[in-house]
């Protein structure tokens, strides 16, 4: 049975114990949100015992760090290195992105090493694995995609993007009103060109079902990918994406039904006046479904900086409801990120998650704030480290000569200091 199943059956599972806890709810909370589909706890079966994580409504907001090799980069030290920089910021979930070198291998590290819930994106690998046994991904059989996410998830994926919405009438949307960006979704380009080339519908569509009985068997979560989401600010909210957004909501009441839990990705790329918008419609349209988005970058003049438009529009896209938000690093747009950039990625979406959680949530949230602030005021540096989103940076930046410095600083404003403190006692 999966957590949806054993949540309409009135049951509480360990894993929603576990999340109750950390949310500072009760079992019974988390239970109904789960039976209701508005929370889902990636937790695969198979998988050994990780950190329990819920996603979803009236819980915190949390961070997905995506890594993975390419064909340029196949070293799966590397993404040991990556995955290990995305661990230590603080990252709620880990997604292996690979589409190069021995992908078995990293997938197997980063499911061994990580302790909370890892995600792929099968339709990856089916296509790179096309071009090596077919010559292109346009010749890909759909019963290797099927083997790819059955084995992904025998493997102990806990969350699976799957590009199901992607249909002909979407691109016939998209065709018809056009668009300055087209496709950028890889997962999404991968099954375009193969209803494209064969004229035929995209098979996670027509056999949706057999994606469900794969899914509720190893309690996979669905992550209904955006295949059609807009790669540009100009193109947010055109009618092609919310075409999608229509047929992803179908299959979100589906998957429920079967048993299945799922949420639903989005964009991507939208200006701040439209963010509001968007997550209130693709709420209505897919059933209060948890939203998962890619950003949102709220300008694309910024390349090198990605990091931070993301987290302007992250913190907005919080407040308006965004229940699971992935990473950007400094090196969207321009390459594959270092460790670095991971975990100036994942700092970056902490901050903008908590920022718009407070919004989101208020005073309850707030009172982190409020204790940093009375540790600030008694100089307590082990307890503003103790809260601080990204305590490696304070421990980094204060070092001897900043310690020095900050004691005559400390000596010169005591007098006045002493003054306006008893006067406001």
């Amino acid at each position: 049975m999966t957590q949806l199943s054993k949540a309409k059956e009135g049951i509480i599972t360990n894993e929603m114990e576990a999340v109750a806890e950390n949310e500072g709810l009760s079992p019974e909370e988390i239970r109904s949100g789960v039976a209701q589909g508005e929370i889902v706890i990636p937790s695969n079966v198979n998988r050994d015992r990780i950190d329990y994580m819920g996603i979803g409504s009236n819980l915190q907001t949390k961070v997905n760090a995506s890594i993975g090799s390419s064909k340029d980069y196949p070293d799966p030290e590397r993404e040991k290195e990556k995955l290990q920089a995305a661990l230590e910021t603080g990252a709620d979930a880990i997604m292996d992105l690979s589409t190069g070198g021995d992908i078995d291998l990293v997938r197997k590290n980063t499911l061994e090493i990580a302790d909370v819930p890892v995600g792929t994106v099968p339709i990856y690998q089916a296509g790179i694995e096309s071009i090596d046994k077919y010559g292109s991904v346009v010749e890909m059989k759909e019963e290797d995609i099927f083997t790819e996410i059955e084995r992904q998830a025998e493997a102990g994926v806990d969350f699976m993007a799957i590009h199901c919405g992607m249909t002909l009438e979407v691109l016939e949307r998209l065709k018809k009103e056009g668009r300055t960006t087209d496709i950028v979704s890889r997962g999404g380009g991968f099954l375009t060109g193969w209803m494209l080339h064969h004229n035929r519908e995209n098979p996670l569509y027509t056999d949706y079902d057999r994606v469900l009985e794969i899914a509720k068997k190893h309690d996979v979560t669905l992550s209904l990918g955006d295949g059609i989401r807009p790669g540009a600010v100009v193109d947010s909210l055109d009618r092609a994406q919310i075409q999608g957004l229509l047929v992803t909501g179908e299959l979100v009441q589906r998957a429920r039904e079967a048993g299945v839990q799922v949420m639903v990705e989005g964009p991507g790329h939208v200006p701040l006046e439209d963010i509001d918008t968007t997550i209130q419609v693709q709420k209505e349209l897919c059933h209060q479904a948890p939203f998962f988005i890619l950003g949102m970058l709220v300008t694309d003049l910024a390349a090198g900086y990605d990091h931070i438009v993301a987290a302007i529009g992250g913190a907005r896209s919080t407040w308006a409801g965004a229940d699971f938000v992935c990473y950007v690093t400094p090196a969207e747009h321009l390459g594959l990120p270092a460790p670095e950039d991971i975990g100036a990625g994942v700092t970056a979406a902490k901050i903008a998650t908590h920022a718009g959680d407070i919004a989101k949530y208020g005073e309850e949230v707030k009172q982190l704030d409020r204790k940093m602030a009375e540790a600030r005021i008694k100089d307590d540096w082990q307890e503003q480290i103790k809260l601080a989103i990204n305590e490696d940076e304070i421990e980094a930046r204060k070092g001897e000569e900043l310690r020095d410095e900050m004691k005559v600083m400390d000596q010169k404003k005591a007098e006045p200091m002493e003054i306006v403190d008893n006067y406001l006692q």
